[in-house]
């Protein structure tokens, strides 16, 4: 991506975007920040900019029939890039008690002027609309919807909105498919719809193939998804729920976690033959470890706990760069990006599925759709694996234990799938492994101050000689 990329063409706005936001404003100030998925808390929202609006349903507050809206708008705060974000909403003379949490606001003045406001998604009714839509491929204003031509979407599927704490925003349909919709939205392909798409394609099993998506136009230099309907797996539970229930009964999880290890590679080894793969030579790897340094350097900024041990951290990325200065070239293909115990699910049908194929959110779009060298997964999901074992008591001898049986289960069962065992890499996954417990520290310094010790547990372990 350019470095104008960003910048975008003639927003696609609607007849009722004319005055709207002034009637928006003062409620979506006040409602936004509340929101799991908003990414800006902590700080004030100065201002919007309309991106683009679309009404995907004409409705009549005085005769009771509800409408419904489609932004994009860009969110202004201080010292910050205005993100955009995806909102959908529903328009009614009064709200029925039952849609009460969906509330945002009464609007007044503009094209709303006594209508409540509220977030659509909530409504079965406005969800089906959405459903309705991805049936039928096609433009409305500035949205376009598309579907896989060999996928088959009955309608009338009832809609609930999932109730799991995320980033985006999920509604599942019947007990056949789940919408998830990105709240915040960037132009180019999201890679949960590029990446998912490719491996349903390429037949594998592991993945929840996509059956139709959405994205805008005319809003950005290139289209941006804004959502992926895809397969909805009944009867799965996620790896981390699972590996939670072992710690706590002292259980034995080493046999999932070498099956994850073997979907894990599944995945890659998928993902290498369908999408393009790259060499990282001595620029990319020196480029790739100094990321990682400055990365620390904020980190210690901002933590005072990491500061003891940076110097002994900035080691791993040393010894990264080392390997491109003595002429080690590095294999780099499309992956997860964002691999944890939480991106698995245990299924009757399938076994192991990945899901969320999005990439770390808070990382560019550009970024994410990088190749990157597969050890990168690996890592996230040995952090993970930690993180399980420790979330009760962190200094947990027992759970240290625990951790180490599913971290080598994990790499054995990648090895048998893959034929490349990811410890073969030391250098590599140390490297990885630490940037992560980095990320961590800040992360639950900022936002989960009880649960600080698990990553600093890694921290002290990553820092010693033998690492």
């Amino acid at each position: 991506m350019s470095d104008t990329s960003w910048l975008r063409s003639s927003p696609a706005l609607t007849p009722v975007s004319d005055g709207l936001l002034g009637s928006l404003d003062p409620l979506l100030r006040e409602w936004l920040p509340r929101q799991r998925w908003f990414a800006g808390k902590g700080r004030p929202v100065t201002g919007f900019g309309l991106v683009s609006a679309t009404e995907l349903l004409p409705g009549d507050g005085r005769i009771g029939t509800p409408g419904m809206l489609h932004l994009l708008l860009d969110v202004h705060q201080p010292d910050q890039r205005p993100e955009c974000y995806q909102l959908v909403l529903g328009t009614r003379a009064l709200l029925p008690p039952p849609l009460a949490p969906a509330l945002i606001g009464h609007a007044v003045g503009g094209p709303l002027d006594g209508l409540t406001v509220y977030d659509a998604l909530y409504d079965p009714r406005l969800a089906a609309v959405l459903l309705e839509r991805l049936r039928s491929p096609g433009q409305a204003g500035g949205l376009r919807f598309a579907k896989e031509a060999s996928c088959d979407i009955p309608g009338g599927l009832t809609p609930r909105l999932s109730t799991a704490e995320q980033s985006n925003t999920s509604v599942i349909y019947g007990d056949t498919f789940i919408l998830k919709l990105f709240r915040r939205v960037a132009p180019g392909p999201n890679p949960d719809l590029e990446l998912s798409l490719a491996l349903g394609r390429a037949g594998s099993r592991r993945v929840a193939a996509p059956a139709a998506w959405f994205e805008a136009v005319g809003a950005y230099e290139e289209p941006a998804t804004l959502g992926v309907l895809q397969r909805y797996l009944p009867g799965s539970t996620d790896a981390w729920a699972l590996a939670l229930r072992s710690v706590d009964e002292a259980g034995d999880f080493a046999p999932d976690a070498w099956g994850l290890g073997q979907a894990t590679a599944e995945v890659h080894l998928a993902l290498a033959a369908a999408m393009p793969r790259a060499v990282l030579r001595r620029p990319q790897i020196a480029v790739l470890a100094a990321a990682m340094a400055e990365r620390l350097d904020a980190a210690a900024l901002a933590v005072p706990a990491l500061r003891p041990f940076r110097t002994q951290l900035r080691t791993a990325f040393h010894d990264l760069a080392e390997l491109g200065d003595r002429g080690t070239v590095l294999a780099a293909q499309r992956i997860h990006g964002d691999l944890h115990l939480g991106q698995a699910l245990r299924t009757p049908a399938q076994g192991w599925v990945l899901i969320d194929f999005e990439g770390e959110p808070a990382r560019p779009l550009a970024e994410r759709r990088r190749p990157a060298p597969p050890v990168q997964d690996v890592a996230g999901m040995l952090r993970s694996f930690d993180y399980a074992a420790r979330h009760r008591d962190p200094a947990s001898l027992t759970a240290a234990a625990w951790a180490d049986r599913c971290r080598a289960a994990f790499c054995d069962g990648y090895a048998a799938a893959s034929g490349s065992d990811p410890r073969e890499e030391p250098v590599v996954i140390r490297a990885f492994e630490t940037d992560k417990a980095v990320y961590e520290v800040l992360y639950e310094a900022r936002h989960r101050p009880g649960w600080l010790p698990i990553p600093m547990s890694a921290v002290q372990r990553l820092a010693s000689p033998s690492g």
